[in-house]
């Protein structure tokens, strides 16, 4: 047996990749035969190659046993041979896709995992070292196109920047907007049975609830040729609010979340593609504040905000451009007063010019029930750049007037659009049903202001202004009408499993409004405990029931889960003095965390502090009951 010699460099590269750069601990190759070294005797081989001369002269048949490092030696040898053609290979790919002007081939393959170990990396190739990205970076980078303009049809006044503009050629336009169309059907992902099913529950129900985003698209033809973004929405929030394709949801879900991370750096996104994104945003709760931001900015770089100009002047194509800006106004302000951010969304001429948007040739009920939300928000944003976000500090004295004020212009909101809407055959008497809760989230968000900075009260010493407890009072009404109308409004039960994410909110924040007023500022105001605690039980009960066969990553599961254990927990320590009420099923022992949402009614944020659907165990059993109306 010949005596070990210094590792080759595969080995030592393999050894590397480990982190251990000492010499191999198997020092010795086997170079004789299995009948020698049985007979322990030399064994003679010419050139290390079978057969030996002993087993040779006797016709025996001459076979070496493999050692672990050779094993390893010809492993790594293969691998590094098909490592170098792997790279080769997307090489190559890179290069078709560039010039083919296919981008989304080339995100495929920076997208794959790393499988390459350093070890091979170390390897000599016959190929370049350079990466797929780096070979081609010359061809991939296009030249700058800026250029300074200058509009002739235009005079000095102007928009400033309006001078530098990008050049876009024709060709590159066509090329930006064929390269990325591939949709969910053509990649492979639904059948079109499918994804016409999942159309056909978007486009004929929950489109409705929010005032047609789909606009002028009344087929999935339609959608799939304008935008794959769009496309992967309507079908994703489909599949959501499916009882039957539901397990569609999923893989509808991925595919949209990549097409819009893919998309964020696009300079090519038009109308239809705000479209698609404030879908996710109005349904898709994590990632609502993510694509409503960007639909603001996609928005304002297609100039959906100057269509209104056009619009009232009766051009269809600017009438289509400030419709969807207001879409995406109302869609900002749900995500944004509600849960203390900034709105992102301007206000200025083309609020100002809603209602006469309204008095355009175009104009439809639907969008005079988009243009009610618009009035709505308008207020509640003014509500919020006069009192901020600080809830630790109580409203001044001074501010009450004010807060009153804006007080009366809900009441005139309301007013002015309570007997506007009449019945809807897609869905029924939710027009006219939504003003009356929108009304309420309204006045029950305005009103919560009342208990900013006032400690949970310990006993009867402690209590509000005579004035501030109107308005407290005013706030616990609306909260209470809120939950009356879940429990005894059997249609509006039926809208639940469709509602956008903004009622899920509001819903959950009016119970924890009631629970927190009951059991900590019960002596702060004069309020009928036993009668709150009993409502938000026949709530919770209903919200049970309702959720039961709704899809479980659906947020009002989430929140009928939630407030259950929350309920629970709340009756032990009023339990011997209250009449009895419908108990949820024993909760598992608790901690304080689980309620660390709910500490502070005035800083409410449901989509930040409560923990996402997979975070959930509560597990709760009872009989089924099917008391909402199921999507096919």
């Amino acid at each position: 047996m010949d005596e070990s010699l210094p590792s080759p460099p595969a080995v030592s590269a393999l050894r590397e990749s480990f982190g251990d750069r000492k010499p191999p601990d198997i020092t010795r190759k086997i170079t004789a035969c299995v009948a020698c070294r049985k007979q322990k005797v030399k064994c003679h081989m010419r050139d290390g190659q079978v057969p030996c001369s002993r087993c040779k002269k006797r016709g025996l048949s001459c076979t070496v046993n493999r050692s672990l490092q050779m094993l390893l030696e010809d492993d790594v040898t293969w691998k590094g041979a098909v490592v170098q053609k792997l790279r080769r290979l997307e090489d190559s790919i890179a290069r078709i896709a560039t010039k083919v002007d296919m981008p989304e081939l080339q995100v495929q393959i920076d997208n794959q995992p790393e499988a390459i170990s350093p070890a091979a990396a170390a390897i000599p190739a016959e190929s370049s070292n350079r990466t797929p990205a780096s070979s081609s970076e010359d061809e991939t980078l296009p030249p700058q196109t800026w250029a300074v303009v200058m509009d002739p049809r235009g005079g000095p006044a102007s928009i400033p920047a309006s001078c530098v503009s990008e050049l876009r050629t024709t060709a590159s336009l066509d090329n930006s907007r064929s390269s990325g169309q591939r949709d969910l059907v053509s990649m492979g992902i639904l059948s079109l049975n499918q994804a016409l099913s999942l159309f056909d529950i978007y486009q004929s129900r929950l489109d409705h609830f929010l005032y047609r985003i789909l606009g002028d698209h009344t087929s999935l033809d339609s959608v799939r040729v304008s935008s794959p973004l769009l496309t992967a929405g309507v079908c994703a929030v489909g599949a959501l609010h499916s009882s039957s394709l539901g397990y569609l949801f999923d893989s509808c879900y991925r595919e949209y979340k990549n097409l819009v991370a893919s998309l964020m750096f696009s300079t090519s996104l038009k109308a239809d593609d705000v479209r698609g994104l404030c879908i996710g945003a109005f349904w898709l709760h994590e990632l609502s504040w993510s694509l409503i931001g960007n639909a603001v900015r996609v928005g304002s770089d297609i100039k959906l905000h100057q269509g209104i100009y056009r619009a009232l002047n009766g051009d269809r194509e600017g009438y289509l451009q400030a419709r969807l800006y207001y879409l995406v106004y109302v869609c900002d302000h749900h995500f944004s007063v509600a849960y203390g951010r900034p709105p992102m969304s301007r206000e200025g001429f083309i609020i100002d010019y809603a209602s006469q948007f309204l008095e355009t040739e175009h104009a439809t009920e639907d969008d005079a029930r988009l243009i009610s939300q618009v009035k709505e928000w308008s207020v509640l944003g003014t509500v919020f750049d006069t009192f901020g976000v600080d809830v630790d500090t109580a409203i001044p004295h001074r501010s009450l007037p004010q807060l009153r004020r804006f007080s009366i212009a809900l009441d005139v909101w309301h007013a002015d659009w309570n007997e506007t809407f009449k019945a809807n055959r897609n869905v029924g008497n939710y027009p006219q049903k939504g003003v009356g809760f929108h009304y309420h989230f309204a006045k029950l968000y305005l009103c919560s202001h009342a208990f900013r900075g006032v400690p949970p009260a310990q006993d009867r010493r402690q209590s509000l202004t005579p004035d501030m407890e109107d308005v407290a009072n005013t706030g616990v009404l609306s909260a209470m009408s809120i939950l009356r109308v879940i429990v005894s409004d059997d249609e509006f039960q039926s809208f639940l499993n469709g509602l956008p994410l903004y009622f899920d909110t509001m819903i959950a924040f009016a119970v924890v409004f009631l629970l927190k007023v009951a059991t900590k500022y019960a002596t702060a105001i004069r309020i009928d405990t036993a009668q709150i605690l009993s409502l938000v039980s026949q709530t919770v009960a209903v919200l049970r029931d309702i959720t039961r066969s709704m899809h479980r990553q659906h947020l009002l599961v989430v929140i009928a889960e939630g407030l259950e254990k929350l309920l629970w927990m709340c009756q032990e320590p009023v339990q011997h003095t209250q009449p009895p009420m419908i108990q949820p099923s024993p909760a598992p022992e608790h901690t304080q965390n689980d309620i660390s949402w709910m500490e502070s009614i005035n800083n409410f944020d449901f989509l930040t502090n409560f923990p996402t659907v997979d975070d959930w165990c509560f597990q709760y059993n009872g009989p089924n009951n099917n008391r909402h109306i199921t999507i096919p």
